[in-house]
């Protein structure tokens, strides 16, 4: 074989069929789209009508609500990172954060940082610095020895509708200002 006679496989690429191209084509005049009706015509846009019918889509019950401002936390549980220590994968006495959690693959996901839960039996002297912790993994890990750092983590959709707002006060006390 030569650089020249390399092609792909017969059939690997199939050119598209032109439609509208003359009789003798097979796929001229109507272009396989049949006689008249909304289907033969351009712009159709049917996925989901029903003929006028309450569609499907609307007669179905609708349940939930999906919280855009909600905050995204990876969950960690300290007898997980318990049993990290006692296989060496984490080194006594560290500090961790989302970042050396995440390498750990303790910490899937996340967006707004680490929740630290107390599932587990938990001994090891670390040092957490996370988005949030409960009660009672403060606790243990202080009982260990060791220290949790909490830092407040502002999400996204927080931040830009508090600074909407205050473009918003801006602009009502700039208003005010010429009716005074």
């Amino acid at each position: 074989m030569k650089l020249n006679e390399i092609r792909d496989n017969d059939g690997a690429r199939k050119s598209r069929m032109r439609v509208g191209r003359g009789i003798g084509s097979g796929k001229g005049k109507t272009a396989g789209r049949g006689h008249k009706g909304q289907k033969s015509r351009e712009g159709v846009s049917i996925a989901g009508f029903e003929g006028g019918q309450m569609p499907l889509h609307m007669r179905l019950p609708k349940r939930g609500f999906n919280n855009i401002f909600a905050s995204d936390f990876a969950v960690v549980n300290l007898g997980v990172i318990q049993k990290l220590v006692e296989a060496g994968t984490i080194e006594a006495g560290a500090t961790l954060d989302h970042a050396a959690l995440k390498a750990a693959g303790v910490a899937r996901g996340g967006k707004h940082g680490v929740r630290l839960l107390g599932k587990g039996e938990f001994s090891a002297k670390l040092s957490f610095t996370v988005a949030g912790a409960s009660k009672g993994a403060i606790e243990m890990v202080e009982k260990a020895g060791g220290t949790v750092n909490v830092i407040e983590v502002v999400p996204a959709a927080e931040k830009a509708a508090a600074k909407k707002g205050v473009k918003y006060q801006e602009r009502k006390a700039h208003k005010a200002s010429f009716k005074a």
